[in-house]
C-alpha cells in the first residue's frame, strides 16, 4: 500500500512537467511536419532555382522563464559529413511569437527589431534554403525553435555556426521542432 502511495505521489509530481512540455509548439501556414516544402522554400543557387523564401513561422506556450528565442534550421542528410545549416536567427525578443513569410530574406529588414541572423552555410546571413542533390532521398530540414533563458546571446557580428549553437544549447530553457522535408 505505501509502494502504491510512493508512485502515485511520483507520477502526480511529473505528469505536470511532462504535459506543460508538450504545450510549446511551433507552426506554421508555409511548411508541415513530415511534408514536403513547397519549391518557394527551395534555394537559388547550386543548381536550385526555388523561391529561396523562408516560411512564416509562429509559436506558442513558451515556458516559464523565457527570456529570448533563437531559431534554427538544419539539414542532417546533407552530403558533407557535418549536416548544413540553413539559418540561425539569435536574440529574437521574447514578446515575439511569429517570423512572418519571408522574414529571413537577406536584404529585407524584416527581422524582429534586436534579433542577429548568423552566416549560413551558403555564406550569407539570413536564410539558405533546401538545395538537396538531384536524385538523392528527401532531406530533413529540421526547424527548430529555442526558448532562452537569457534575453540576448553575446555572439561576435561574425560569429560561427558551431559557436552560435553552443550558446543557444547552453542557453536553452526548451525547444519546439517542425520537421520538414525536399527532394530534388
Amino acid at each position: 500500500m505505501n509502494k502504491m502511495i510512493n508512485a502515485s505521489l511520483c507520477l502526480a509530481v511529473f505528469v505536470p512537467v511532462i504535459s506543460y512540455a508538450a504545450d510549446f509548439t511551433l507552426t506554421s501556414t508555409d511548411i508541415a511536419e513530415g511534408e514536403m516544402m513547397p519549391d518557394a522554400q527551395e534555394f537559388v543557387g547550386f543548381g536550385c532555382e526555388g523561391g529561396n523564401t523562408s516560411p512564416q513561422l509562429a509559436w506558442s506556450g513558451a515556458p516559464e522563464g523565457t527570456r529570448s528565442f533563437a531559431l534554427t534550421v538544419y539539414d542532417p542528410d546533407a552530403p558533407t559529413g557535418s549536416g548544413w545549416w540553413h539559418w540561425q536567427a539569435v536574440n529574437i525578443p521574447a514578446d515575439v511569437t511569429e517570423l512572418k513569410t519571408g522574414a529571413g530574406s537577406v536584404g529585407k529588414n524584416m527581422m524582429p527589431e534586436g534579433s542577429m541572423q548568423i552566416v549560413n552555410d551558403y555564406g550569407s546571413r539570413g536564410f539558405g534554403g533546401a538545395c538537396p542533390p538531384v536524385g538523392d532521398k528527401a532531406h530533413r530540414y529540421q526547424f527548430t525553435l529555442h526558448a532562452l533563458k537569457v534575453e540576448k546571446l553575446e555572439l561576435p557580428e561574425d560569429a560561427s555556426g558551431a559557436l552560435a549553437g553552443y550558446m543557444i544549447n547552453a542557453n536553452a530553457i526548451e525547444t519546439a521542432t517542425i520537421e520538414a522535408l525536399y527532394k530534388k
